[in-house]
Order: C-alpha cells, then sequence, then structure tokens
C-alpha cells in the first residue's frame, strides 16, 4: 500500500476546503470513473488494516513440508540416494508428496469454499462512481471516492465532510468519549488535536444518527485506525477449539520426539545400521504424527461452513463454529427473534388514559423529523398517524443515546417553534417539571404517582410504554442536550409486538440441545416478563439494569445462570451480564443487531448478528443468520456439533490407529533382527490409512452426538489414545505371533503380512470408533465406506502388482488370511467391548 503519496500534501487535510482536498486528490462532486478507481485501488491497496494475506497456491503448497519432521525425512532420504540407495529414496520422496499434494488440495479447496462464503457477508458502502450512486465493498474504497452515510453506517476511511445533516458518530475508540461526536463540514485549524476535528470522520468509528456526504482522503494503514492497529495488532481470542488442537499437538510432539530417541538409540546400540535406524525413527514419528489433520481440520470445518451456509447461516470466522456447537446459552434481545420484529400501535393517551390525537401527532413529529436509525418503533408511529396537514421543518435534533434514552428535535411550522421529546418513561419524567391536562398545565408532583400506576397497568398488559414531553423552544436557538429540562409531560404511546407463531416450540428446541435462552433488552422488566410468560416460562425470574448496579459480581456470579430475563439493560451492562456467564463456566452466545451491541458481540465466546443488522454489528459478529430467526440459528447449532463430532472423529481414530501401530513397530524393531517395515512401507502405511479419513467431513453424525453441547477434552482424548492403542497392539503382537511361529515367515513375509493386517485393521476400525453406538447401529456415510472399500481391496492386491518389488513386498501364503481376518475380526469385537466400557465409565470421571 502507498501509504506516502496517501497522505503528501494532505498531512493536515482537516484544515483545508473541500474544494481544496478535491484539487489534490484530483477529484470531482461526479466522483471517481470505474478506471480511475480501479488504478487507484492498485496503487493504494485494498481499503483494509490487515496485513495477513490469503497465501498464494504455490506457498500454500510449500507449507505442507514445514515441519521439522518431515524435512528431516526428505534429507534423510536423499542421503540415501546418495550412498547409492535411489529406489528407497525415490519411493519415500514420492510417498512424501502424495501426502502432501493429498493436503494441499483439501486446504486450497476449503480455502476456496469459505472466500466465496464471506462474500456473502461483505461489508458495503455508497460511493459515487461515473456520476452514479454505486454500493461497494469497504474494501474497494479509495481515496478521491465521494461516500454517503446514514446511521449504522461504518466510516470506510478518513474523510471530510463536504455536507452533513445532524451527523452524530461514536469515535470512542479514537477519543474515549463516550457520546456521540456531532460532526459537521468545515475547517478546523491544522494543529486541532483529533479529538477536536469537527470537520472530519475516522475510519473505524460509525453514525449513530444523522446523515452525511463526505470525501474519502485515507484509507486502510495510511488512516488514524490504521496507525493504532499496526501497534497493537490485536489477534482474535483463542476458541477452545483452537486451544485444544494445540495442546494436542504438543502431546503428540512430547510422545513423538520420546518415541524416536529411543528406539532410534536402542537400534543403533543393538548394531543395526545406523542411516537405516535414523529413517525408520523418522518414518515412525510421521506415522504417529497426524499429518492430514491441519487439512482435516479445515475441510470439516469449511465442508460445516458451507452446510451451515445452506441453513442460512454464514460464518466468518471458521474456528468459531466449535464454539457454536459448544454454546449452552445463549443471550438475545427479544425483538425478531421472539417477537414478530413489526411494532404495532396501540394507542396514544394522555395523562387520564384517554386516546389523544396531541399526543400521536408530537410523537409523528419526533419520530419522522429525526434523523437516526430508523428502529420498528418510529415506523409503527409514522404508520400509525394520518393527518399530515401542517408542515414542520427539523431546526435541531439532540439524538437518541443509551445513556439518556430519549430523542428529542427541534421543529418549526413558522409560527410555532417546539422541542419534542419521546423515550423511556423514567427517562422523560425526569426533564419534565409540568403535565398537560384537558384544562390546563398542572404541576408533574401532583400526577407522578398517578402516571406511574397507569405505566404499570399498560406493561403488565404487555404494551411498550413510552413517554412524550415538550417544551417551547427559542427560535433562531438551537436545541441542546443542555435544554433537556423543565418540559411538559404529554401523554404516552403504548406499543406492542406480538410473539412469533411457534416461537414456544422453537425456544423448547434450543432447550431440547442444552442451550437455555436468556433474554437481555432494554425494555422493561414488566414487559418482558409478560412475553416470557406468553412463550412458556412460567414464573419467569427477572433481573433489572437498577438490580445490577446494586450487585456485586459475585452475587451476579450466583444469580445470573437462573436469570431469565434481564431488563431495561444499558449496553455496557450488556458485555458484564456475558462476562459473568462465561465466568460461571458457560459457553455464552450473543445475538444482537443494534448499534449498541458490538462490544457484547465481541465479549461474547459466539457473536452472531443477522444480515439486516447494521454494518457494526455484523462487523463485529463471528457469525451472520440470513435470516432473523431461532429456527435458522438451531439448524445452525446442529450443523456445528456435526462438525466438531467430525472433526473429533479424525482424532480419535489417528490416535488410536497410529499411536498402536507405532507403539507395536517399536517394539517389534528391538526384538527382532530386522525392521518389522521398511521406512518407506511405513510411509505408505500412513498415507493408505489417512485416505479413507479424508471423506470423514461427510460422514454421518449420530443424534447422540447433537442432543447436548461438546467441548474439547484433552484428558478423554488421552485416555482414548492410550486404551484403543494399547488393544491395537495386542492384536498387533499376535499378528507378529502368527508370522513368526505358526507361518515361520522371512523378513519380506513378516513386512508384506503386517502391512496388510496393519492397513486393513487400521481402516476397519474407523468403523468402530466413529460412533458411541454399535457400529452395525450407525452406518458410515457414502464417500468413507467407498474410500474404505477401495483401500482394502488396494491393500490385498498390492503383493500381486508389479510395483510390490520396489515396495519390498513378497505373496503371502493363502492360509494367512485367513488367520490375519480372524485377527481382525477379534480386534473389531473387542474394540466395541472396550468402547462400551470406556464410555460407560471414563466419561463419567
Amino acid at each position: 500500500m502507498d501509504i506516502k503519496n496517501q497522505t503528501s500534501g494532505l498531512e493536515h487535510f482537516w484544515s483545508l476546503t473541500a474544494d481544496e482536498v478535491k484539487g489534490k486528490l484530483s477529484c470531482d462532486l461526479n466522483g471517481l470513473n470505474a478506471k480511475e478507481a480501479a488504478a487507484r485501488l492498485k496503487r493504494y491497496g485494498p481499503n483494509t488494516i490487515k496485513s495477513k494475506k490469503r497465501k498464494s497456491a504455490a506457498l500454500l503448497f510449500l507449507s505442507q513440508f514445514k515441519s521439522p519432521i518431515t524435512v528431516l525425512l526428505i534429507a534423510a532420504a536423499l542421503l540415501s540416494a546418495g550412498l547409492q540407495d535411489l529406489t528407497d529414496a525415490v519411493i519415500i520422496l514420492v510417498i512424501v508428496l502424495i501426502s502432501s499434494i493429498l493436503s494441499f488440495w483439501q486446504e486450497y479447496g476449503a480455502a476456496n469454499a469459505v472466500e466465496e462464503l464471506l462474500k456473502l457477508v461483505r461489508l458495503n458502502c455508497t460511493v459515487l462512481r461515473n456520476g452514479q450512486k454505486t454500493e461497494i465493498s469497504l474494501e474497494s474504497v479509495v481515496p478521491g471516492d465521494i461516500v454517503f452515510l446514514s446511521a449504522g453506517d461504518i466510516i470506510p476511511g478518513d474523510s471530510l465532510i463536504i455536507e452533513s445533516q445532524e451527523i452524530f458518530v461514536d469515535e470512542a475508540a479514537f477519543t474515549g468519549e463516550t457520546y456521540p461526536v456531532e460532526k459537521q463540514g468545515g475547517t478546523v485549524q491544522a494543529a486541532t488535536p483529533l479529538s477536536k476535528r469537527s470537520n472530519t470522520l475516522f475510519m473505524g468509528s460509525h453514525v449513530i444518527s444523522g446523515k452525511a456526504t463526505a470525501l474519502v482522503v485515507r484509507t486502510g494503514k495510511a488512516t488514524e485506525f490504521g496507525k493504532i492497529s499496526s501497534d497493537l495488532q490485536i489477534k482474535a481470542p483463542e476458541t477452545d477449539f483452537e486451544r485444544g488442537i494445540r495442546k494436542f499437538g504438543y502431546m503428540l510432539m512430547e510422545v513423538t520426539l520420546l518415541l524416536v530417541i529411543v528406539i532410534f538409540a536402542v537400534n543403533v546400540y543393538l548394531h543395526k545400521p545406523v542411516l537405516d535406524s535414523f529413517m525408520f525413527s523418522l518414518a515412525l514419528a510421521v506415522g504417529l504424527t497426524p499429518q492430514l489433520l491441519p487439512a482435516i481440520i479445515s475441510v470439516n470445518l469449511s465442508a460445516g461452513a458451507r452446510r451451515m451456509a445452506k441453513k442460512k447461516v454464514i460464518v466468518k470466522r471458521l474456528s468459531s463454529i466449535e464454539n457454536f456447537g459448544s454454546m449452552n446459552i445463549l443471550c438475545s434481545d427479544k425483538t425478531g427473534t421472539i417477537t414478530e420484529g413489526k411494532v404495532k400501535l396501540k394507542d396514544a393517551l394522555d395523562i387520564t388514559g384517554a386516546h389523544s390525537d396531541k399526543v400521536l401527532q408530537y410523537a409523528w413529529l419526533n419520530a419522522s423529523m429525526q434523523q437516526g436509525f430508523h428502529n420498528p418503533i418510529d415506523t409503527a408511529i409514522c404508520n400509525a398517524y394520518h393527518d399530515r396537514g401542517k408542515k414542520f421543518k427539523l431546526q435541531a435534533e439532540v439524538p437518541y443515546d443509551f445513556f439518556r434514552k430519549r430523542l428529542t428535535v427541534q421543529v418549526s411550522d413558522g409560527k410555532q417553534n417546539i422541542a419534542i421529546t419521546k423515550g423511556a418513561l423514567n427517562a422523560i419524567l425526569n426533564v419534565c417539571d409540568s403535565a398537560e391536562t384537558a384544562d390546563g398545565i398542572i404541576k408533574l408532583s401532583d400526577c407522578r404517582e398517578k402516571l406511574t400506576k397507569q405505566y404499570q397497568q399498560l406493561s403488565n398488559n404487555g404494551f411498550r410504554t413510552l413517554g412524550v414531553a415538550y417544551k417551547p423552544a427559542d427560535k433562531g436557538v438551537r436545541f441542546s442536550r443542555d435544554d433537556e429540562k423543565g418540559m411538559i409531560f404529554l401523554g404516552f404511546i403504548a406499543l406492542f409486538d406480538p410473539p412469533k407463531a411457534g416461537v414456544d416450540i422453537t425456544i423448547g428446541k434450543l432447550n431440547s440441545l442444552g442451550v437455555s435462552l436468556k433474554i437481555i433488552t432494554g425494555d422493561n422488566a414488566l414487559v418482558a416478563a409478560s412475553l416470557a410468560m406468553q412463550v412458556g416460562v412460567k414464573d419467569p425470574m427477572v433481573l433489572t439494569g437498577a438490580d445490577l448496579h446494586k450487585m456485586s459480581n459475585s452475587a451476579l456470579l450466583h444469580r445470573a445462570p437462573a436469570t431469565h430475563i434481564f431488563a431495561e439493560v444499558e449496553p455496557d451492562q450488556k458485555e458484564r451480564i456475558i462476562a459473568v456467564l462465561k465466568k460461571a463456566g458457560h459457553v455464552v452466545g450473543f445475538m444482537g443487531d443494534g448499534i449498541n451491541d458490538a462490544p457484547a458481540l465481541h465479549a461474547a465466546d459466539v457473536g452472531i448478528s443477522v444480515d439486516t443488522a447494521v454494518d457494526v454489528a455484523k462487523e463485529a459478529a463471528e457469525i451472520v443468520l440470513l435470516s432473523n430467526s431461532l429456527d435458522v440459528l438451531i439448524d445452525g447449532i446442529v450443523e456445528g456439533r456435526k462438525t466438531f463430532t467430525n472433526t473429533m472423529k479424525y482424532i480419535f481414530m489417528a490416535t488410536s490407529a497410529n499411536f498402536g501401530n507405532m507403539f507395536s513397530m517399536a517394539g517389534a524393531s528391538l526384538m527382532m533382527p530386522f525392521l518389522p517395515l521398511l521406512p518407506k512401507q511405513i510411509l505408505l502405511t500412513n498415507l493408505l490409512q489417512d485416505f479413507p479419513e479424508m471423506a470423514i467431513a461427510t460422514d454421518k453424525v449420530d443424534d447422540i452426538n447433537i442432543q447436548s453441547p461438546q467441548k474439547w477434552d484433552i484428558r478423554f482424548i488421552r485416555r482414548f489414545m492410550i486404551i484403543f492403542g494399547l488393544l491395537s497392539s495386542v492384536f498387533d503382537y499376535l499378528t507378529f505371533g502368527l508370522l513368526i511361529f505358526l507361518m515361520h515367515a522371512n523378513e519380506r513375509t513378516f513386512q508384506t503380512g503386517w502391512f496388510t493386517e496393519s492397513v486393513i485393521s487400521a481402516i476397519l476400525i474407523v468403523l468402530v470408533v466413529r460412533t458411541r453406538l454399535p457400529f452395525f447401529k450407525s452406518p458410515p456415510g457414502k464417500l468413507l465406506s467407498i474410500a474404505t472399500v477401495l483401500i482394502l481391496v488396494f491393500v490385498l492386491i498390492i503383493p500381486a502388482l508389479p510395483l510390490s518389488g520396489w515396495l519390498g513386498f513378497g505373496h503371502l501364503p493363502l492360509p494367512y488370511y485367513g488367520w490375519m481376518f480372524l485377527i481382525v475380526a477379534l480386534y473389531l469385537f473387542s474394540a466395541e467391548l472396550a468402547k462400551r466400557w470406556f464410555y460407560r465409565n471414563l466419561t463419567k470421571r
């Protein structure tokens, strides 16, 4: 990215006029043309602060050889070639190459699939190109673009405001300022600090309310956000799944290193050829290491992501799939998920509870004139008001924020100039000192108790109730936050949003999957409790924002898991609730779509948003739903658990078969005058055992694996590896006895016989360990079945193929096959019994 040229001559662009900046950027009010935009994108680079690029195909292929064990094996093979053993060296290198090509092919396909899915939820913005408004991705924005912004939009680059309409921006990431900052056109001094540049919009901030047209001056790493990010290089927190894979890798590394050193040392001590012993030890290490694990994980996760996409669930970060399946608490607002999301106006009432056209008119003026994010409440009010004879114009606005919980507009029709405030009842009453009745103005203190009772009655009936107030405003003086006092309370707006049909059944499905739903809402406790009872929650436990303020974290740690509804909460309290639930040992998902939901989405184990959410929420989420429905979410949870289960199947297969075989070989090499398998035969064994397991992503998953959340357990894996690995070794040693004492096998016959038994038993044991059920009750997927049969046939005919001599194989006596299949059958039967005992006893500890 050409950062220097982006800033050249524009180091203090906020001190220049819009025309001066346009001149320096060689652009005009018609925007850039497509050719110039493409040239600038090539020159300045994509508009992103992420330095990490996707690996090219060549680099991805070369990365398959980065394992130190693989590098040493290649070096040893080349050394062997230099010592005149060219055939063995070529065979070893060919097997390593085939294994690497398979791994590359799987990872490359997975990367392509994920890239296509991410395009479905790419953030876009509206710019002027060729004189026409055009929607493009944020990454395609370049200096000189004219961008159109409104509430909820992320600022795509450091920009100079050309024109604005009551625009307020959240710049907390830069300034630490809690309240939205008002922006407007003009110029400021070159030395003005960042927090005072009122004419500048910064990349990474987002619009709270209002509209603006701005000229993009800097993009990517040249922006203020890019400078901060390059210093911090914030990395996404490691998921439980990633942590488990890392610990699993360390465990295998320790076992492998110990095994290699001991086997090599003992073989040298027994006066076996040093080079052969070294290559044998390295081949053992390769055999013990699940080489395809990275590829299998990538393929499983990307296949899961594709299946989830078909269910209208888009995964932005693959590793979050495991957390999605492990989630046992889902926190969500009620609007649109539990309710229809189509708010309707019940009535506009004066302070006596009678219908009032004036209350409806003032509420409509407030809702229709405000320039912020038009929520369902404002839409409902606008749809309900029809008498729009008087023409009012907006004079000023104090946008809604989650601390004041109200919104004020100043409007005028040329004769009267009034400020109208609408919001949460207590927030409105707190700025009033009087109330309007049919007979005139009275003191608020004379009727406050009555107003509170009326509000409680409406709330108990399930109506969301807002207050409306007004006061005369001075003409020519812009109304501000400080002027919100001494207002006249006018009346109530009662709204309702009915629960979705069948949502109680959906919540029951969530519960049956081991996921409890907790509602976090800004609505009052009475409305939220009424809704909870409508959807089947009996005696809901409710905590309010006021309760949370009074509670210590230890008290909340005790109360939060048992609470059904968190009502009247503030944005920062959402984060606290999620943090406490996580501390209590739960895997927490948070579903949000609003401007104030981004921090909570970041804090959750799984941040979930919807495609219709504001940009800042979609950017913060790891999972994006294409439909705002709990049913879609349930489908995603099920697919997440399937993906996790299939990934774990490979872990179990690799640890049981590989560990058992390598342990057997290690022991046999110490007792026999020759190597039980040649290095090239070990590598071929590993390759053939891995081949069917590449189809594991498409395997069927038992219902028992879907019914409850699953978590990575390294102790469980270690126990599984030891028990099933040792069981495998028992039958390997039976095979050794058969070959030596019954068949009187020579070196070549022994190696051929054990290779055949080893591969066949390893691919068939997959059918047992892939399921907790008896294997005949859980048939494998189609691709896994086909791959297993193909490898089984190939192994049986290898001794008859011309290449068998190169591989060091010979013909086996016919009786051996009968004995071998008997041993394999006994192995499968014993593994089935061991599996039943293992899941009945060790999983409870």
